[in-house]
C-alpha cells in the first residue's frame, strides 16, 4: 500500500523548506531554505542569498517574512507558520517575534547561533511582547547531514 502524504503535515512543509534549501547550496550558498504558510498554503518561500546580493541579512527566513508581508498586506503575520532547515539565529529570531509569527517550526539546531532554545530562545523570551510557538527537530537528520556536506564540500575545495 503506498504511503499517504498529509499535505498539511510539518513533515510535507519542512520538505519544501528542503528544496529551498537545495536552491541555496545550487549557487553556494549556506543551504538553509524556508517557507511561510498561511491557512494550510504556502505563501512565501525563500533560500539563503547573503552573498549574491552581499546582504548579510538576507538570510532565508528574513526573505520570506518580507514576502509574507506582501502577500498578507500586512507586516503583522501572526496566522502564520514559519518552517526553516536551521534553528533562527538571533536577527532572524527577533524578526518572528515583531512580526508575530505564530509558530516556528525548525530542522535542525543550531549550536553556535541558535536562538530558537540551543543557544538562547529570543523567540519565547518572557521579556518581549510576543512569544511564538516553536516545534523542533522535524526532519532533523535530513536539515542537519544537507548542513554537514555543504562544510564538507566548502573545505575540501
Amino acid at each position: 500500500m503506498d504511503e499517504i502524504i498529509d499535505l498539511h503535515s510539518d513533515t510535507y512543509f519542512m520538505a519544501e523548506a528542503l528544496r529551498q534549501a537545495r536552491r541555496a547550496w545550487e549557487r553556494e550558498e549556506v543551504p538553509v531554505g524556508a517557507v511561510i504558510v498561511h491557512a494550510g498554503r504556502i505563501i512565501a518561500r525563500a533560500f539563503n542569498q547573503v552573498e549574491t546580493l552581499k546582504d548579510a541579512t538576507a538570510h532565508a527566513e528574513m526573505l520570506a517574512i518580507t514576502q509574507a508581508e506582501a502577500v498578507i498586506g500586512d507586516w503583522r503575520l501572526h496566522e502564520c507558520e514559519l518552517y526553516v532547515t536551521k534553528e533562527p539565529c538571533p536577527m532572524c529570531a527577533g524578526a518572528l517575534v515583531h512580526v508575530r509569527m505564530k509558530r516556528v517550526i525548525f530542522g535542525c539546531p543550531s549550536a553556535k547561533d541558535g536562538a530558537g532554545g540551543t543557544l538562547l530562545n529570543l523567540l519565547q523570551h518572557p521579556q518581549l511582547n510576543h512569544r511564538c510557538d516553536i516545534t523542533s527537530g522535524v526532519r532533523q537528520d535530513e536539515c542537519a547531514q544537507m548542513l554537514q556536506a555543504f562544510f564538507r564540500e566548502r573545505r575540501g575545495a
